[in-house]
């Protein structure tokens, strides 16, 4: 990927202008204070905070046609070095024509439709030092070509590199028990990361209804845990990754104040076979006692017909939640929500909010509590991590 970066770079000086060139980005501190302690001795603290910058530099020309996009990313962390990390989440290309659009380089691609679990998006690697909830992404390698038609877009994907994904260190909180380690991955293809992937993506809109039926092919971006045996004192889980075909299809009808949801999957390749799906809905209350405020109402159910060896807490699962958009000129709002595992009984309780200070500053509210977590659940690992996040950013 360093190489990729290496010859892109240069396009963006050779076709920037003091005028032409847009800067953007953002800068904060992120506070999170942990209610327990840990579980494990090695994680003793209780309290962490980190630095962030992530900036995005923009340019385009021939009328729009073409631009290039670079937005590195770079965190350090109080406590876990390896979640101090730079990465680059995008340096692309971009060619536009009539009905087609060509992209080279480093991206990120978002397929999914649901709140709670995005289950289909898999062009993407996870970072998941940044956080569990896996929506913060690593920037992917890639060659995307769009086919753009009446009856739809056609895009094709090229993934000529793989990445493995980010894990917490020993001293982390929020990580597995046994230790995920990072470092000592296998893979199915001797090829390793050289494996070269392959997706392809239809996507349309029919009335009311937005549809998307993908496949992919290559290096599973989940790691399968194989726990290490060399020395039974002290335990840790190596992550393997498997050679995958993988069939998805995404829908999302919107009738008035209401969204339809569902995604859902067919998997190969990464032990047996497998079916997994995502589903439900979000209605809006619109001006909520004659204010300004709209609440959104919404449920999903998850299911994966592994059962209790599925690699994701969400094999069977209901999930419910509210979404507040007070409609301020400090565009604050707030997500509430549940996640009850219809087996085991364990909880899962996520509260999301933000709001903005002046012009430039943002204030950013996160808690994450696991309650009645058994052995058998996956979250088990995170029962005594429950915490309280704050992230200040200043935004340019």
């Amino acid at each position: 990927m360093k190489k990729l970066a290496y010859l892109l770079f240069p396009a963006l000086l050779i076709h920037a202008t003091a005028d032409a060139a847009e800067w953007s980005g953002y800068t904060g501190l992120e506070f999170r204070g942990f209610t327990q302690t840990a579980t494990e001795p090695r994680q003793d603290h209780v309290t962490n905070t980190s630095f962030v910058i992530e900036t995005e530099f923009y340019h385009d020309w021939d009328n729009g046609d073409q631009s290039i996009a670079f937005v590195p990313f770079f965190r350090l962390d109080e406590n876990d070095s390896d979640r101090t990390h730079f990465d680059i989440r995008e340096l692309t290309y971009l060619k536009v024509a009539d009905n087609w659009e060509l992209r080279l380089g480093i991206r990120k691609v978002f397929w999914g439709v649901t709140e709670f679990q995005h289950l289909i998006d898999i062009v993407n690697q996870t970072d998941l030092v940044e956080n569990i909830d896996t929506e913060d992404k690593l920037g992917q390698p890639m060659i995307n070509f769009a086919s753009i038609n009446d009856w739809g877009t056609v895009d094709f994907f090229i993934m000529p590199y793989f990445r493995e994904r980010t894990l917490p260190g020993p001293q982390s909180r929020l990580r597995f028990i046994p230790e995920l380690v990072a470092g000592r991955a296998q893979y199915e293809s001797s090829a390793k990361e050289k494996h070269v992937d392959l997706a392809v993506r239809y996507s349309h809109y029919f009335g009311d209804w937005d549809i998307g039926v993908s496949h992919f092919y290559g290096t599973s971006r989940e790691p399968r845990p194989i726990l290490n045996r060399d020395d039974p004192q002290n335990p840790f889980l190596i992550p393997f990754y498997d050679i995958i075909n993988q069939t998805s299809l995404d829908l999302q009808a919107t009738k008035g104040n209401m969204l339809w949801k569902l995604e859902a999957l067919h998997r190969s390749g990464q032990g047996e076979t497998y079916n997994a799906l995502a589903g439900g809905f979000e209605y809006t209350f619109v001006g909520i006692f004659d204010s300004a405020v709209d609440l959104g109402v919404l449920s999903e159910y998850h299911y994966d017909d592994r059962g209790d060896a599925a690699l994701s807490i969400f094999e069977d699962d209901i999930a419910i939640g509210a979404r507040l958009a007070f409609n301020d000129v400090q565009s604050s709002e707030a997500l509430m929500g549940v996640v009850w595992d219809r087996n085991t009984g364990g909880m899962f309780y996520n509260i999301e909010a933000s709001r903005r200070i002046g012009e430039s500053w943002l204030l950013d509210l996160q808690g994450r509590f696991f309650i009645d977590q058994k052995p058998e659940d996956l979250a088990t690992a995170f029962t005594r991590d429950d915490y309280v996040e704050l992230f200040l950013s200043y935004n340019f």
